[in-house]
């Protein structure tokens, strides 16, 4: 009962900050909403940068946010509850959300397992990424969409995840060959058609 009255206050305290400085609600509103595309955008180019270590990132990322939303999914079999703006009143709900199981929130889980995936394979910019994630967490909040409680786990089940694929990918001579392997082909066809396009 006292976690559950802690998470309500900590939700008020952040979602009523769009209330008291209104002019932050439009940064919010497209961090929590536009964010995501631009995660896109960095996957897809530090795939096509065709550079091994980045390769083992990026599959790396992919597969500790699947094993993040599997968690996820099972501990929102053990605990479920709504969206705030669902549950309480005088929420400052900035975005439209279909209403349903809030817990954990799957969009911090998506950012923190490649943000944390990216800080592990880079400390010097990754702490970038990380800042990122944690910001989109805030955000959730912020447009009441989630509780502080949805966001925490999420990232933390984010972060075990991709603590845990690091450890067995980062160093997999298997994965390091079939991606070498890869990208000698992909080298070949891309040469094939620079060929083709000379005749």
């Amino acid at each position: 009962m006292e976690l559950f009255q802690q998470n309500i206050k900590i939700f008020r305290m952040i979602n009523d900050l769009g209330k008291e400085y209104p002019g932050i609600n439009p940064i919010m509103i497209f961090i929590t909403e536009y964010a995501i595309y631009f995660l896109t955008l960095a996957v897809i180019f530090f795939w096509l940068s065709r550079g091994l270590r980045k390769r083992m990132m990026v599959i790396c990322g992919f597969l500790s946010f699947i094993f993040a939303e599997v968690a996820g999914k099972l501990a929102g079999m053990l605990h479920s509850n709504q969206q705030p703006f669902a549950e309480l009143s005088n929420v400052n709900q900035l975005i439209d959300k279909t209403v349903g199981n809030s817990f954990p929130s799957d969009h911090t889980m998506v950012f923190f397992a490649f943000c944390t995936t990216f800080w592990l394979f880079s400390r010097k910019t990754g702490y970038i990424w990380m800042i990122l994630a944690v910001t989109v967490g805030v955000s959730r909040i912020w447009v009441g969409v989630h509780y502080p409680f949805d966001v925490v786990t999420g990232a933390l089940i984010s972060v075990v995840s991709a603590i845990t694929m690091f450890a067995f990918i980062s160093n997999s001579s298997s994965l390091k060959s079939h991606l070498e392997t890869f990208g000698k082909k992909e080298k070949q066809l891309f040469t094939l058609k620079d060929k083709s396009r000379n005749f």
